[in-house]
């Protein structure tokens, strides 16, 4: 808005290294005539998020996205995690120039390495600015004070180290952002065209309309929401201030305005003289007219069908509305038992309600409850009724309720506008005409609220999604991550919601939580990859989850937030060559973390301290799997397997159950199935063996390679393309078959296997048939559970070599 849309894109700045010991406020550098300032709290968050936006992603198709996401283009090789801030200014050419201000740290900025760049320094005013040149692109920038402060404008960063920001308003604003958000948006409407106009057709410049808004970002794949604050300091020239003195209403155009509309406006108060006072003020309208009609009206709306607009008054009272209107009472026409009246006084709307109805001609209007609406023709009324009487207004459609959750139900100011309009209103205030297409975002609102002096914000984009069919598979997510992923997504629990969320690791060794939203709440880089499932525990023992695991030279805990626990992590010399085992042993949270390093085994506790007494300290080859936790009454067994032993231990690593028989095993994990310890053989062969150690052998004609679960009861194997579910054996396309996944659901067991030739995601149930609607595509094994708090089942896989997907069977 010379554009705040576009103003989302960018990825990211620069910096260089210095040092001084003076602090002062980074605000104090922003440059002066600032139109856009982006105050960014994570930035990490922030890169993924605006990646992931499917609205964004659209947004990336104009010209203007293009151009300033190649002007950014110096800029992504900003590391930080404190504030930084993105201003935006316009010279005197009319050219658009960015300043970055953040504070100094070590590793801020690494170009060093990178081919076709050139550093060159000169002084000013006993500071050294460097001119960074990379691919064309220029960057100047220095630091101050401790302030690392860039800009792609030598006049603009000269100007911001000499002069300080007094702009009070501006600060005061800026220090209400939310730190939790990722990043925040302050247009300065007091400067150069920052923002057109939020109005659908009656042209209100966003600059008449209010001085600074400040909005912070909450941005998933699917959702565009800002919410925040706007302020105007004169009192009569901005005309958010005609709500001054003014009670919000809730809306109720919504109920009247039909769904094949372009879209609504709609504007509240308790008091008409009130409102209408301070209207003419900023109209400077000094004129005495008055109009009965009015007087029992708390809300205005206007509805948009193409060309035609039709106004809206709701009453308090109805029947004072219609004796207001005795005199218009000449029939013109009735339609579905509606009366439609002839209306004389055609520019009363505009005279009265200017600038926000200017282009209005009332030549008609009906009365529909407390409802009465005007329009320049019959049609526009005759189709206002049908929907109304056909209960197919917005207010009854489930894509507008699915956004109004996100508002107040009273608004000051209410526009809405469907999908081809949101398109219009994006290229209009872009000033160029692109291919985006907005279809999923059916109802898109901006709201005002007013205050003391102030009023609330509420902008919300989001995909409406249709109501799913029974029985039918919906792709809720699909999130795209820096780099292809090294493990398949995994699930945890989120102990705050008691929902699920997803965790993954890239080829870059970077470790993602990602909400059941779809959104990428922490990124944190490890030094290695991460070794089989992840695990919880509760270590202080207060409800609070940690994540476990082991890499191969490293054993983390980390917070939910994705912080080490210290006194993790734990630093090991030699390497770590299975997943950590975590054992509970009587359900009280003392944790026992087992690490194993070729043959041998190290516990410890969940202070990271070696567990003494445990006697078990190494096999007599190495490990093939980890160590496993079992409980038969009120005895503990756990479990150590090698190529050609399986030792079956108490609690302190002594012999419980001595296996007379030899096998050589398989690198299946071990089952307690029918009450037997149940593992397989590297040919295939299912072993079983009881608590006394009398073991047996059955062939179950699987391969050398082939895949064992079992639940206590049910047993499931997969060798080739054959699926063995209990008793049944299915035979599958010939593929190649990733391990089967069994799930315990709802009282029901579900069997998945995907065929990653094919691309294919099987789900079964217990009798071996295949669930409705599948296979869906997945290239990974997936994991199956009720992710949220609605009653569909949700699972989650890899997409392509960079994407998790999240489904939903509903």
């Amino acid at each position: 808005m010379k554009k705040i849309w576009n103003l989302l894109l960018f990825l990211i700045l620069l910096s260089s290294c210095n040092n001084t010991n003076k602090h002062v406020n980074p605000t104090d550098y922003i440059p002066e005539n600032a139109s856009v300032i982006i105050p960014i709290h994570n930035l990490e968050s922030l890169k993924s998020n605006l990646n992931n936006s499917d609205f964004l992603n659209e947004l990336s198709k104009s010209k203007t996205y293009e151009n300033l996401s190649e002007k950014l283009e110096n800029l992504k090789h900003l590391n930080t995690t404190n504030l930084l801030l993105l201003c935006f200014n316009y010279d005197e050419q009319n050219n658009l120039h960015y300043t970055i201000i953040t504070k100094q740290t070590a590793d801020l900025f690494a170009v060093d390495s990178l081919p076709n760049i050139k550093v060159e320094s000169y002084p000013f005013q006993k500071i050294s600015i460097n001119k960074t040149e990379i691919e064309k692109n220029i960057t100047y920038n220095t630091f101050k004070d401790s302030i690392f402060i860039a800009s792609s404008s030598k006049h603009i960063l000269e100007k911001s180290l000499t002069t300080k920001n007094k702009n009070e308003d501006l600060k005061s604003i800026l220090r209400t952002t939310d730190d939790t958000k990722a990043f925040s948006i302050l247009i300065n409407n007091k400067e150069q065209k920052p923002a057109q106009s939020i109005f659908i057709k009656d042209s209100i410049p966003f600059k008449s309309f209010t001085n600074n808004t400040l909005v912070d970002a909450d941005i998933s794949q699917d959702n565009f929401i800002l919410s925040g604050i706007t302020k105007a300091t004169d009192s009569t020239k901005s005309l958010i201030n005609v709500f001054k003195n003014s009670v919000a209403k809730v809306n109720k155009t919504a109920n009247i305005a039909p769904s094949n509309s372009d879209g609504f406006m709609s504007f509240t108060f308790d008091d008409f003289a009130v409102f209408n006072k301070n209207l003419k003020l900023h109209r400077q309208d000094s004129s005495e007219t008055s109009s009965s009609l009015f007087d029992n009206i708390i809300e205005v709306g206007v509805i948009y069908e193409g060309n035609n607009q039709a106004v809206v008054l709701n009453s308090l009272d109805a029947i004072a509305t219609k004796d207001a209107l005795l005199n218009e009472q000449n029939l013109a026409d009735t339609y579905r038992q509606i009366e439609i009246f002839d209306f004389s006084e055609t520019a009363l709307f505009n005279k009265t309600f200017s600038p926000f109805i200017t282009s209005s001609k009332a030549n008609y209007y009906v009365n529909i409850d407390d409802f009465f609406v005007f329009a320049n023709n019959k049609e526009t009324l005759e189709n206002i009724i049908a929907n109304y009487q056909n209960k197919t207004t917005y207010g009854e459609r489930d894509y507008y309720q699915d956004t109004t959750v996100h508002l107040t139900d009273a608004s000051s100011l209410l526009i809405v506008t469907n999908n081809p309009t949101l398109e219009n209103h994006i290229q209009k205030n872009l000033g160029e005409e692109f291919d985006i297409r907005l279809d999923s975002y059916k109802a898109s609102a901006f709201q005002f609220v007013y205050d003391n002096n102030f009023a609330h914000v509420n902008i919300i984009i989001k995909k409406n999604k249709t109501r799913a069919r029974e029985n039918s598979i919906t792709e809720l997510y699909n999130i795209k991550l820096d780099a292809d992923l090294l493990i398949n997504p995994q699930l945890v629990k989120n102990h705050i919601t008691n929902q699920k969320e997803i965790i993954v690791q890239d080829i870059k060794n970077n470790l993602y939580m990602i909400s059941n939203k779809g959104k990428v709440l922490w990124k944190k880089q490890l030094p290695g990859a991460v070794l089989g499932q992840i695990q919880q525990i509760d270590m202080y023992k207060n409800g609070r989850l940690q994540l476990a695991f082991a890499t191969s030279n490293k054993v983390y805990v980390l917070d939910r937030n994705g912080k080490e626990v210290a006194p993790f992590p734990l630093n090991f010399k030699d390497a770590i060559t299975q997943p950590l085992s975590v054992f509970e042993y009587d359900n009280n949270k003392k944790y026992r973390l087992l690490v194993t390093q070729g043959k041998n085994v190290l516990m410890y506790d969940a202070k990271g301290k070696t567990v003494k007494g445990f006697k078990f300290n190494s096999a007599e080859s190495a490990i093939n799997h980890q160590p496993q936790h079992f409980r038969i009454g009120s005895k503990d067994y756990l479990t150590i397997k090698t190529d050609n032993k399986l030792y079956i231990l108490d609690r302190v690593g002594k012999i419980r159950v001595p296996i007379k028989d030899k096998y050589e095993y398989s690198k299946q994990a071990v089952y307690l199935y029918n009450d037997k310890f149940t593992t397989t053989t590297k040919d295939g062969k299912l072993v079983s063996i009881t608590t006394k150690g009398s073991s047996a052998s059955q062939n179950l004609n699987l391969g050398n390679k082939h895949h064992l679960v079992t639940t206590s009861r049910t047993l499931v194997a997969q060798t080739d393309n054959k699926l063995t579910i209990k008793n049944k054996t299915l035979e599958l396309d010939f593929g190649n078959y990733d391990i089967p996944k069994l799930f315990y659901l709802n009282n029901k067991i579900y069997v998945s296997v995907t065929d990653l030739q094919s691309q294919k995601v099987y789900l079964f149930d217990s009798n071996a048939e295949l669930q409705n609607n599948f296979p869906v595509y997945g290239t990974s094994a997936i994991e199956l559970d009720n992710l949220d708090k609605d009653r569909n089942l949700e699972f989650v896989t890899k997409g392509e070599s960079n994407s998790v997907l999240i489904y939903q069977i509903n």
